[in-house]
């Protein structure tokens, strides 16, 4: 945990959950990149789970980012832009290449919205009836009781 002093008063304390959201925002990652990022130095762990380091901390499902998350993914992500010493790339290039990717996965989920024609013949509406009431007489349950609710009667 990083601790900021902000102009000597109070202390704000940044978890890893917190680097990892300003991480994955700053670099444009889905969750998937990023297990995919973290399978780089042969550590699992699901997208669900991954899911879960970006919950509100009030959240029944919040998990806490450990060290040991943060630290692979941190060291994946060294190897995710640069590449290895056998393998180099260029960070700008696959920063570019992630973005190009976002703008292209959101033009193919995009789902054209279908066009309704209005019609020249509009439906008549019907006039409005009233439902006959019909009373019915209830039949007497109890017959011939009277209830005074413990008063008695004035003579």
């Amino acid at each position: 945990m990083l601790f900021i002093n902000t102009f000597g008063k109070n202390y704000h304390m940044i978890t890893n959950n917190d680097i990892l959201k300003k991480l994955r925002v700053a670099l444009q990652l889905r969750d998937d990149q990023i297990v995919e990022i973290l399978e780089l130095v042969d550590f699992r762990v699901s997208k669900g789970e991954i899911g879960n380091f970006f919950r509100a901390e009030d959240h029944p499902k919040y998990m806490e980012c450990q060290d040991q998350i943060l630290r692979n993914f941190l060291n994946g992500l060294v190897i995710y832009l640069r590449g290895t010493k056998e393998n180099p790339k260029n960070p700008q290039e696959v920063l570019k290449k992630n973005k190009e990717q976002m703008h292209a996965g959101k033009e193919n989920n995009s789902k054209p919205k279908p066009v309704i024609k209005a019609s020249k013949e509009t439906p008549k509406k019907e006039e409005f009836k009233p439902k006959k009431k019909t009373f019915s007489a209830k039949p007497n349950v109890l017959g011939n009781i009277k209830f005074n609710n413990g008063k008695k009667k004035k003579d």
